[in-house]
């Protein structure tokens, strides 16, 4: 899937990724390949991206909301 994290500064990461894990408002979760359509809010913490090469990207965010559908996932971070 590809994935986006953007700040109002710049962006994180712009790749491919196997899995992305989230620190959502309810809970962390995690979101992979043909994943469900679905918005969630986010809390301060880490996202970890796993990327096609199974390599952990890890990067802190102050929250904000994320989107995934049509495996494309967009993180638009703090």
């Amino acid at each position: 899937m590809f994935v986006e994290i953007i700040t109002p500064g710049q962006t994180l990461y712009s790749g491919e990724a196997n899995l992305v894990q989230l620190p959502g408002a309810e809970g962390s979760f995690e979101v992979m390949h043909n994943h469900a359509p679905i918005i969630a809010l986010l809390k301060a913490g880490k996202v970890k991206v796993k990327d096609t090469e199974n390599k952990n990207l890890f990067f802190e965010i102050n929250g904000g909301v994320m989107e995934n559908l049509k495996n494309k996932l967009i993180i638009l971070a703090e």
